[in-house]
């Protein structure tokens, strides 16, 4: 087994510590790209050079990502504790809240995820925007999205997309006040061992359709796939249980079990200021426990970013091989 640098402690299953040493080193680098020319998020210039500078994280840290981007384990998801946060302005609660200047923390979520791929966003959601603010906005609360403070149901990250994202990465700024709000992930890996072989054969047919949200424009075509694909033995999940639909009794039933199996596993993680969970979007699923926003300027907080370990793959979506997905 690999050992890890002290500069990485209280290595977990899932989660690192990241120690003194570390969090500084992390922290220049982050105020260096912030500082780097013309200081956008979504400018190829400055993703260059957070590219590079990526390159230049503590082994140990750069170590633990590339391992989990090869191997995310039985759990798919990796937790990482002490990212840069620093002062903060009050909680965005406008709709489709995104960062396009080169904050400290923006930066160092970008630094860490540029280790696992490639960032990219989607045309049809908060219009293309690499970092996303995932903030409750008034009016939206019960809402099936980021915006929503209602029970988040479990999904695969856009689920309808024939290029949706590899891994999901979520930094926290700031947790609501009352610590009701927590990640939910639960692992495939997991899950699947509580399925039937007849059940696992009817979930990889194509029997199922999940919708796109209008804001893709059809970016995704809503047509039948299997919610299992793959290795059979160890298979990728396509599922959103608010917008995949079962096509026959059959699959309904099916999908339930599926359901079960997942909420017999799940994890529940509760975020604190400079954690940052990243979850492998092929082999887990995720959604959120409900809370109660305040809208007083200290309401949750976290930056989202979506990763492609492949970038070519997509590149017929790319226009002029940019970073956004039509």
């Amino acid at each position: 087994m690999m050992e890890i640098s002290p500069l990485v402690t209280n290595l977990e299953k899932d989660s690192i510590h990241l120690d003194l040493d570390v969090r500084r080193e992390l922290k220049r680098l982050a105020e260096l790209l912030t500082e780097t020319a013309p200081g956008l998020l979504d400018e190829p210039r400055w993703l260059a050079a957070a590219r590079d500078l990526s390159c230049a994280l503590p082994t140990a840290l750069r170590t633990a990502l590339r391992n989990f981007s090869a191997d995310s384990g039985q759990a798919g998801v990796l937790r990482i504790h002490g990212l840069p946060v620093g002062p903060l302005p009050p909680t965005p609660t406008q709709r489709d809240s995104v960062e396009r200047t080169a904050t400290v923390p923006a930066s160092a979520i970008v630094l860490c995820t540029m280790v696992l791929g490639e960032v990219v966003g989607f045309e049809g959601e908060k219009h293309g925007a690499l970092v996303q603010n995932v903030v409750p906005v008034p009016g939206e609360e019960r809402k099936q999205s980021n915006a929503g403070s209602v029970d988040l149901e479990m999904h695969t990250e856009n689920a309808f997309h024939p290029y949706r994202p590899d891994f999901v990465a979520l930094s926290c700024l700031r947790q609501d006040l009352d610590g009701e709000a927590g990640l939910r992930v639960a692992s495939l890996r997991r899950a699947v061992r509580l399925l039937s072989a007849e059940q696992r054969e009817v979930l990889a047919e194509p029997r199922f359709r999940t919708d796109p949200p209008p804001s893709f424009n059809g970016a995704g075509d809503a047509v039948a796939h299997g919610v299992l694909s793959g290795a059979p033995e160890d298979p990728d999940a396509q599922v959103d249980f608010h917008a995949t639909t079962p096509l026959d009794a059959g699959a309904t039933g099916a999908m339930a079990a599926l359901r079960e199996a997942l909420e017999a596993v799940v994890d529940t993680v509760y975020f604190a200021p400079g954690d940052l969970a990243i979850v492998d979007n092929r082999v887990a699923l995720h959604g959120r426990t409900p809370f109660t926003p305040r809208y007083d300027g200290n309401d949750r907080w976290l930056h989202r970013v979506f990763i492609h370990t492949d970038s070519r793959r997509s590149r017929a979506r790319r226009s002029g091989g940019g970073h956004v997905v039509s």
